[in-house]
């Protein structure tokens, strides 16, 4: 396993009730890399980025995160200063705001929750909030209340309050569910911009979009690493189409 990676897990089990959603995973992510996790449901997707963002515990392995950092030993709060973000399959932003309020919020710092109604931000703040804009398409809609946005858009939404807070890694669940082809266009693009400076493990069922991303496919089932490869060879390989593409 590779010496230079951002995010290594060495021999991570998870059980749940004499059920193993991860037996035995191990898998390293280079930095500056973008990973597409792919697998059947059960397959142990999202209890891999659960352990990641330590949310459960394992009860065996490590995870490794830059040289030295197990994070098994960390809490939530702990990991997410490190620099590790996550991004859920349902969108969490707060409607009644607009898309640059919401960003404003999610900059790193302390702020109080009415901070967005009445302060005005910094010329660095100001300058980051339209980084972000532009990076995430939502610049024309900067001004909108997050509650009017397509289902895409909020998406996009979400991404780019993780982006305020500078992780150095983004976890993306499923991020094109409800999404219309256009949409899953623009979110492979902007996922390929994130990840010219950020590495980024993508978790996706929809296999078009993941060929869109281009990147090295990780194959999960029962729990551990079933195959990993460019997509084309992932979807030759008969042990994947056995447990997961056939299906």
């Amino acid at each position: 396993m590779s010496d230079t990676a951002l995010l290594r897990l060495a021999g991570v089990t998870v059980s749940f009730d004499g059920f193993k959603a991860l037996n035995g995973l191990s898998l390293a992510l280079e930095r500056g890399e973008m990973r597409a996790v792919i697998g059947p449901n059960g397959a142990g997707k999202t209890t891999m980025m659960d352990v990641i963002t330590g949310k459960t515990r394992p009860d065996a392995g490590k995870v490794i995160f830059g040289a030295d950092t197990d994070l098994t030993r960390l809490d939530e709060p702990a990991i997410a200063r490190l620099g590790i973000g996550r991004k859920f399959q349902r969108p969490t932003v707060f409607e009644p705001l607009s898309v640059r309020e919401n960003l404003l919020l999610a900059l790193a710092g302390d702020r109080g929750p009415g901070f967005a109604l009445w302060a005005r931000e910094t010329a660095a703040e100001r300058a980051r909030i339209e980084r972000i804009l532009a990076t995430i398409r939502l610049m024309p809609e900067r001004a909108r209340r997050a509650a009017e946005l397509s289902h895409g858009q909020k998406q996009w939404l979400e991404i780019g309050m993780l982006l305020a807070q500078e992780p150095q890694l983004l976890l993306v669940d499923e991020p094109v569910a409800g999404m219309t082809d256009a949409e899953t266009a623009q979110t492979a693009e902007l996922l390929r911009d994130i990840n010219r400076t950020r590495s980024v493990v993508v978790v996706e069922h929809d296999m078009a979009f993941v060929r869109a991303l281009g990147v090295k496919v990780t194959v999960l089932h029962e729990g551990s690493v079933l195959a990993e490869g460019a997509i084309d060879a992932i979807q030759d390989n008969p042990r994947v189409v056995e447990v997961y593409l056939g299906r």
